[in-house]
């Protein structure tokens, strides 16, 4: 073994566990290598509806990729793998998975000469299984069609051939850098493929598979972020129903002498839950939708479009479109959390007036207990003055039957005399005895 595998086998040892992971995840989505001209088939599928853990959902995707591979006969990749690219010989085949969603996108060399303006009959769509298509029936969130090609032709000619291509006054187009053009509608054909022209001018080895990935990405990420808007929405009702009902609750609070605050407090804990399911529902789904809109401006930013004159660049149609619904998404986000802190003020309000309440009743409860106490005190010192003559009236008569033994037994002694002198020495020595007790009792209560 040489020292050089022995120092770096050594040196291996000191790496961090998830030092190669987290190196490779950077390089684990790579740009496809495309050459003009070519024709692409682009799918989204989007399972997460269906499988809410990760861990399925991803097995799910491997599901669907193992399928068609199998058709193939191709070696799928490993259940773990979140990228795979393979040529299939008619088609090269890029898979990605992502957390909520998985993408395939096949391509296949165009002809020699193929004009921009070429239709998007031939694509790589008829080389995909037709039973595998049907398969993803309810699962697909994208598709799209995109030609890479050259085109020598006049600017103003190839607009007017892009015009007719798409035959819609919604064209959407740029330059991007002053290599490359791109155009597209946004719009969902009557095949059910949205579709893409980039025209290549001047771009460089890698460039092409870059600009056709972020043209991809950004309709991927365009979906996916809609996603939230129908959820707001539907969310909006529930929100305004809420609302009036916390109003009418609000100034019952105000009007209400106090005599109804648990049903209140019952009402208002009840929207209060009403408003937390809402934001749990919510949350995910409008947070991951201000994260892909967010990819989305980032992608457009990437292209550093330049304007063609008369026709709207991506930017701007995403700025008037899609711009919109994510401010809506957002505003019913910020709607919800301000309906749940409403709601706990005035929870936290009515929590206070039950409160007070609670506490005068217990101050009188108190005051009442020591009426009653005092009045057991007053009672007990009648009690003791009572035990004092009733000791004192036994004892004495003790001592008179002391003295009338003594004068029986040749003793000169009165016993009236007797008596008559013990009464206060008796009386005292009882009342301080009794005395003495209590005090006695007292400190083992306060202990």
């Amino acid at each position: 073994m040489s020292l050089a595998y022995r120092a770096n086998a050594d040196f291996a040892k000191l790496n961090h566990p998830m030092r190669v992971p987290l190196s490779a995840e950077i390089h684990s989505r790579p740009f496809l290598h495309l050459q003009a001209p070519e024709s692409l088939t682009h799918f989204a599928l989007y399972l997460q509806q269906d499988q809410p853990s990760r861990l399925n959902h991803r097995a799910s995707q491997h599901q669907i990729l193992e399928q068609l591979c199998l058709h193939y006969g191709v070696a799928t990749p490993h259940p773990q793998a979140r990228y795979f690219f393979h040529d299939f010989g008619r088609f090269r085949l890029k898979w990605e998975c992502h957390t909520e969603f998985a993408t395939y996108t096949f391509v296949e060399p165009g002809e020699p000469g193929l004009d921009c303006r070429a239709s998007f009959e031939r694509m790589p769509l008829q080389h995909v299984p037709q039973e595998w298509l049907a398969g993803l029936n309810g699962k697909i969130i994208v598709a799209a069609h995109v030609l890479l090609c050259k085109d020598d032709s006049s600017d103003d000619s190839f607009a007017e051939g892009i015009r007719d291509l798409f035959q819609g006054k919604s064209l959407v187009g740029s330059s991007t850098g002053g290599n490359a053009e791109v155009w597209t509608d946004f719009l969902i054909q009557p095949d059910g493929f949205s579709r893409f022209v980039v025209r290549d001018q001047r771009l460089r080895e890698f460039q092409p598979g870059r600009l056709v990935g972020r043209l991809l990405e950004i309709e991927t990420y365009r979906m996916m972020a809609l996603l939230g808007l129908p959820q707001a929405e539907a969310t909006q009702p529930d929100l305004s129903s809420i609302e009036n009902e916390l109003a009418t609750l609000t100034a019952t609070l105000v009007n209400d002498a106090g005599n109804e605050d648990q049903d209140l407090l019952a009402r208002i804990t009840g929207l209060a839950a009403r408003v937390e399911k809402i934001s749990v529902n919510n949350g995910y789904r409008f947070a991951a939708s201000q994260a892909y809109f967010n990819l989305v401006q980032a992608r457009i930013t990437e292209l550093r479009e330049i304007r063609i004159e008369g026709t709207p660049t991506l930017a701007e149609f995403m700025g008037r479109r899609l711009a919109p619904a994510m401010n809506t998404c957002t505003s019913v986000a910020q709607r919800q959390e301000a309906l749940a802190k409403r709601i706990a003020r005035s929870n936290d309000l009515l929590r206070t007036r039950v409160g007070i309440e609670q506490e005068q009743q217990n101050r009188r409860i108190l005051q009442s207990l020591d009426a009653r106490a005092a009045q057991q005190l007053r009672m007990q010192q009648a009690v003791e003055g009572l035990s004092v003559a009733a000791i004192s009236y036994y004892t004495l008569g003790l001592v008179g039957y002391v003295g009338k033994a003594l004068k029986a037994g040749s003793v000169p002694v009165n016993p009236d005399l007797v008596t008559g002198i013990a009464v206060p020495l008796v009386i005292g020595a009882v009342w301080l005895g009794l005395r003495r007790l209590h005090h006695q009792l007292s400190g083992s209560a306060k202990h």
